[in-house]
């Protein structure tokens, strides 16, 4: 007998099965391009324990008659593809036919549809197995319910997350679509409690704004190009508005999300000189193209697209984004406030200080005492350092002598050059800074004095419904950083109190950047190390920026300070604070030696 033979259909759908379903945001997103084939006006999500328990998806598009009900479920049984030919002209979302059928092998799915004008009908499939198609009455269009995801696959099971982290991959997964269609009106349920309400729009940046909250989404900016019969549209940040992360970095064509390296590194580019290296710009493009210069059947999760020309699209982004940011009657919003952009203004009289409690965090060496390089912002000088208003008769790159062997300057409002004994060290003010804050707030924490100033005017927050969970989630690894953040009604919240050390940094831009951070880290943080996220955060925020000119002052505590933190090479996201060039090095390259 030869050693070849055919697999069981149900071994077969297993294998679909693990391609397609790698969790239960593979199922959200299959569901709903299939429930958006079906042209509707309305689609409701509902969840419990982030999918692996329950994930239901409600629309009131065509429906499907009693008899294709057992088709649906059936391995490579679909209704957008005839002949081979349409691959190379696909309209539609769903068309491999394997969602279904993977999706009823590895768990308990329930279809109930009626189309206009038809009867409705239920079908049952259980692990693989496929029950009666049985009469039952409901509303016109389509609910697929999918319950005990792997329940009979425990090995895959194991491999799921905790529920926290099962629910930032869905909802990443809804959030995606529902960009990709702002014409269709969507919500979204999390066990019980509604997190997205999203009406149907006619323009973009009101579903952006739906998403991600409408004052971010009112400060992008518009990009449209084309180039034959290639189109771009979409909206983009403001270099002032960079991220932590990519969160806020979305492609679309026909209406699909997908991601693409080359275009992404394409916006990168094109803010080149505007953002600090490491940040991330906020973008969202949507490309028209013809049918056949696209290729979405590359993965069976098609998030990967194939491009006939890939170079056309990179130069069509780059060119795009770059014109736009070098517009003459733009260039004073774009690049990055400087001191001298805000009017000074006398500050309030402070309120009581008081000390937050204790909370572990991984020890490391730092100053007992502290230290006078405070926080820097751009609405006000360092609190007992003269600002550059009152140094005009200064030189812009500031020279002080801090010992007898060692002389800084700050060249280009951005670095310092110190002079050692065998030759010079460049260092970057804000990661040097970065670094001393952080490690300072750290310290803090540690030994339970963090000096916590309560604001006398709140400031409020608008966040997204997602933001705002995971805020009110983690709000006790907020406030051991001395950020005090409490729901204020809607998905706005009120941030009463900050850390000292932050100086002047607007409580508002701190926890925009807290929570950019925390949807990357939070789902399989320790509580300690969320902390950690959180002072990074606020350290970022807080630090004195590329662009900022320092006074005599300012440039000695930067240095006095940095000899008290341990490790002082690099910042906290792990970037080197300097480089040093030695005598030797520099007599080879001017060919001294």
């Amino acid at each position: 007998m030869g050693r070849i033979h055919t697999l069981p259909m149900s071994v077969v759908n297993r294998i679909a099965a693990g391609e397609v379903v790698e969790r239960p945001a593979s199922i959200v997103k299959e569901l709903l391009e299939n429930a958006l084939d079906a042209g509707p006006t309305r689609i409701d999500v509902t969840l419990e324990q982030g999918g692996v328990a329950l994930v239901r998806v409600v629309d009131d598009g065509c429906g499907m008659e009693a008899d294709d009900l057992p088709l649906a479920v059936a391995p490579h049984a679909t209704s957008k593809l005839r002949v081979a030919e349409d691959l190379e002209r696909i309209g539609t979302l769903g068309f491999r036919g394997e969602a279904l059928a993977s999706i009823g092998e590895v768990s308990r799915l329930v279809i109930r549809s009626r189309p206009a004008g038809g009867a409705g009908a239920t079908l049952e499939v259980d692990g693989g197995r496929m029950g009666e198609v049985v009469p039952e009455g409901c509303a016109v269009g389509t609910t697929v319910e999918v319950r005990q995801v792997f329940g009979n696959v425990p090995a895959r099971r194991a491999f799921l997350r905790a529920p926290q982290t099962e629910w930032s991959h869905a909802t990443e997964a809804f959030v995606r679509t529902a960009l990709a269609h702002p014409g269709v009106a969507f919500t979204l349920t999390h066990n019980g409690r509604l997190v997205h309400d999203l009406p149907a729009v006619t323009v973009w940046r009101e579903r952006i704004g739906g998403l991600f909250g409408t004052k971010m989404a009112e400060r992008l900016i518009e990009v449209e190009a084309s180039d034959g019969e290639i189109r771009l549209a979409g909206l983009v940040g403001r270099p002032a508005d960079d991220q932590a992360s990519g969160r806020l970095q979305h492609l679309f064509v026909a209406g699909r999300p997908f991601r693409d390296r080359s275009i992404l590194h394409a916006a990168q580019e094109a803010y080149r000189g505007l953002l600090l290296t490491g940040r991330q710009p906020i973008v969202f493009l949507q490309f028209e193209l013809p049918p056949d210069a696209v290729d979405v059947n590359v993965h069976p999760a098609k998030m990967e697209v194939r491009f006939r020309d890939p170079q056309r699209l990179y130069r069509l982004v780059l060119s795009s984004l770059r014109s736009k940011f070098l517009e003459s009657d733009m260039g004073t919003s774009l690049r990055p406030p400087t001191p001298w952009d805000a009017p000074r203004a006398e500050p309030a009289p402070s309120p009581p200080l008081f000390v937050n409690d204790a909370f572990p965090l991984p020890a490391a060496a730092v100053p007992a005492h502290r230290p006078a390089m405070a926080a820097r912002t751009t609405t006000g000088p360092v609190p007992g350092i003269a600002s550059p208003a009152e140094k005009t008769s200064l030189p812009m790159a500031a020279e002080t002598r801090l010992r007898d062997e060692e002389r800084a300057v700050q060249m280009l409002n951005r670095y310092l050059v110190v002079e050692q004994a065998d030759g010079i060290e460049v260092i970057d003010q804000h990661a040097l800074h970065e670094r001393v804050l952080f490690e300072q707030l750290k310290a803090s924490v540690n030994e339970g004095r963090l000096e916590v100033q309560p604001l006398l005017i709140p400031e409020q927050v608008d966040l997204a419904p997602a933001e705002l969970e995971l805020v009110t989630e983690y709000a006790a690894a907020l406030q051991k950083a001395g950020m005090r953040v409490e729901p204020f009604g809607g998905s706005t919240v009120i941030v009463s109190s900050k850390p000292v050390l932050v100086g002047k940094a607007s409580a508002a831009g701190i926890v925009r950047e807290v929570v950019d951070r925390l949807v990357a880290a939070a789902p399989a943080a320790e509580p300690a190390m969320l902390v950690e996220e959180v002072l990074h955060g606020l350290a970022c925020r807080a630090a004195i920026k590329a662009g900022d000119p320092l006074s005599q002052q300012e440039v000695e505590a930067l240095l006095r300070d940095r000899r008290s933190v341990q490790d002082s090479h690099h910042c906290p996201h792990g970037r080197p604070t300097s480089l040093v060039l030695s005598r030797q090095e520099l007599d080879r390259q001017f060919r001294r030696i």
